[in-house]
């Protein structure tokens, strides 16, 4: 079985490119995820390089940046290839089959807005999810009345 679930944060913006001939996207990113204990009471991190396909591809790299908190779904995959100067390189990376938005941006990413300020006109959202504030047609459900 080769399954993985992570958590962490984008390190950059995604690198999004297109396959020559059938034009499939392609994402590629590194998130740092938090170990669980640190030495000395210094945070450490691991760098796990992301490989996205398709449209979730392009999502990812439309609506997330650096710095945001995203959660991955998928296989570990290793592969090699030669160097320009004759070496053998060898590469580990996560190839996500889902991808799921922890965390929204409120303000403008340096190539262009956040996924909510794409979406408030189809949806009538004005403000980030996170921020509890609704638009006209979005009315909050209080679920204390609920006996589950």
């Amino acid at each position: 079985m080769n399954k993985v679930v992570l958590i962490g944060r984008l390190t950059k913006d995604p690198e999004l490119k297109f396959t020559p001939g059938t034009g499939t996207a392609v994402a590629t990113f590194t998130i740092a995820v938090d170990r669980r204990f640190s030495k000395d009471g210094q945070r450490e991190a691991d760098f796990i390089p992301i490989v996205v396909w398709g449209k979730q591809a392009e999502s990812t790299a439309n609506y997330t940046g650096k710095g945001k908190l995203i959660g991955i779904s998928g296989r570990i995959q290793t592969r090699s290839y030669d160097a320009k100067d004759g070496t053998k390189r060898y590469v580990t990376e996560v190839i996500a089959e889902e991808v799921q938005f922890l965390e929204w941006g409120n303000g403008n990413k340096a190539a262009g807005s956040s996924f909510n300020d794409n979406m408030s006109g189809e949806f009538g959202r004005t403000q980030g999810f996170n921020q509890g504030t609704y638009g006209e047609d979005i009315t909050p459900v209080d679920d204390g009345d609920i006996p589950f």
